[in-house]
């Protein structure tokens, strides 16, 4: 018989799988039957994983294990840091849930639709509890499998082509990452996550074959973190709708990737092990290079999702610079950047959706006058580029103050350089948006415009909510960083059991 502390990881698991398979048995016209069960579901795992973060800030271990073949097992673990992950996703799939519902209200196949989202959202429940590269691997591509519908949902010929240009790029990226499992496996016999890493133990007559694994381990989850210059699927994957563009860039699929590479780094080879194979400077140049280019290349784009996809190259690798810096400080920044950037990219989707569906606006110069119009939405969206940017008493402040520390510690004053290059470069594409939405002028009309203004509701009531809760959050995590139940004290509880030691700034 199953104890608690198995049976809850699995729990928080089916709680969007079931949902996932009844919807697609249901009618296309259950639309409200299909609501209640988006909504109830997500409300559920909510439940379950707050239940999951007392036991283990409480010390507490949840696990369970299914043998496979001999040597190999699908085996699920929720420890601090997939919690950290798989809360997020969890309120993000609410938030994004509601958003989708009025987003779609009038679509079709929403059946589809939501049966595929359910879907994508079990494939990172797999993702964030896999307690060894294996497990990992088969849930990450399942994401794909689950997201390839989700970017293809329009069906037009641009759709897809951004469909085709991600499988290409994710699939083949899923090959590289299998090699270097295979590798793993045939090195060790099992691939098992362990906190300092299982393969310290090698002594220095494997490092070049050691260095090969972990450069494919890396390329292989860096083809969904984005990493220049395997980020050419984002851009094109923009073609899908603003729930979906929320899911990729917020949720799942860049967050999947960033997640594999700090578990590889702090739990297959263990952080001091990859510092003395010379790995994490590389690794920081990489996420330095992604950082500039992303920026840069947003800086020219007129297409607003392109502008903010082009951003999350950027952005992600925040996450993967603070592994690679070699400290404690610098892993906090990172992790911790995982939940802010997540708040703060959904908050622009969720609005540049909204400027969408109202009025018809896709391009940033269409923008002029918008606030005026949608001031709620456009407030939502100024706090989350402020919070890009690094203003004070933003979720991105934190980040990169804890980034910008960790790098001194770690005696890489020049990754300090880059964070104020970005800084600047996200001013300069985020900036003109912002004055034109406040202080410009729409001289020629809405010529799209198709939801009137009630009072304040600008837009529908269901695409207005999510933004005004992830914009609040943004401000929340800047200002009660300190808190105990703020994102940044989870990630410093990582950060402790990575090191095993005590955090202090």
């Amino acid at each position: 018989m199953m104890t608690s502390g198995e049976l809850l990881p699995l729990a928080v698991f089916f709680s969007s799988l079931i949902p996932g398979v009844l919807i697609f048995l249901m009618p296309e016209s259950a639309t409200r039957t299909r609501t209640t069960l988006n909504i109830l579901g997500a409300v559920v795992k909510l439940v379950l994983i707050f239940i999951l973060l007392a036991g283990v800030r409480a010390g507490d271990e949840f696990g369970v294990s299914f043998a496979v073949l001999e040597g190999l097992e699908l085996a699920f673990k929720a420890d601090a840091l997939g919690l950290l992950f798989i809360t997020l996703s969890a309120v993000l799939w609410l938030l994004t849930t509601l958003y989708a519902i009025g987003y779609l209200e009038h679509s079709a196949f929403r059946r589809r639709f939501f049966g595929f989202f359910s879907l994508c959202v079990t494939s990172t429940m797999g993702i964030a509890m896999a307690a060894n590269l294996f497990t990992f691997f088969v849930f990450y591509e399942l994401l794909t499998l689950s997201t390839f519908p989700l970017v293809v949902h329009r069906g037009t010929q641009a759709a897809m082509r951004g469909g085709r240009i991600y499988l290409a790029y994710t699939l083949t990226g899923g090959t590289v990452l299998l090699t270097g499992i295979v590798l793993v496996q045939n090195l060790l016999g099992h691939t098992d996550f362990a906190h300092g890493g299982v393969l310290g133990a090698f002594d220095d007559s494997r490092s070049t074959y050691l260095k090969a694994i972990f450069f494919l381990l890396i390329a292989g989850v860096g083809v969904k973190a984005a990493i220049v210059p395997l980020h050419g699927w984002l851009p094109q994957a923009m073609v899908a709708p603003a729930p979906v563009s929320a899911l990729l860039h917020a949720v799942a699929v860049v967050k999947a990737g960033a997640f594999g590479i700090v578990r590889i780094v702090y739990e297959i080879y263990g952080v001091e092990f990859a510092q003395s194979l010379g790995l994490l400077t590389p690794l920081a140049i990489a996420a330095s290079i992604t950082i500039l280019w992303g920026s840069l290349r947003a800086l020219s784009q007129d297409d607003l999702k392109r502008r903010l996809a082009f951003s999350t190259v950027s952005q992600v690798s925040y996450i993967v610079l603070g592994v690679a810096l070699f400290g404690p400080i610098g892993t906090i920044g990172g992790v911790v950047h995982l939940v802010h950037q997540g708040l703060m990219k959904i908050t622009l989707f969720f609005c540049a959706g909204n400027y969408a569906e109202t009025l018809g606006i896709h391009k940033v110069s269409e923008m002029d006058g918008a606030g005026r119009r949608m001031p709620v939405t456009t407030l939502a969206f100024s706090i989350a580029a402020l919070g890009m940017m690094g203003a004070p008493f933003t979720a991105g402040a934190v980040s990169k103050a804890w980034l910008s520390d960790g790098a001194v510690a770690a005696n890489m004053g020049w990754v300090v350089w880059v964070l104020w290059g970005s800084s600047l470069l996200n001013a300069g594409y985020f900036l003109p948006i912002l004055w034109r939405t406040w202080f410009r002028c729409n001289r020629s009309g809405w010529h799209a415009e198709h939801i009137p203004v009630a009072g304040w509701r600008e837009t529908a009531l269901l695409l207005l909510i999510p933004p005004i809760v992830t914009a609040t959050a943004t401000i929340a995590a800047g200002i009660y960083a300190n808190s105990d139940l703020s994102p940044l004290a989870w990630a410093r509880l990582i950060a402790s059991r990575e090191y095993v030691t005590k955090i202090v700034r």
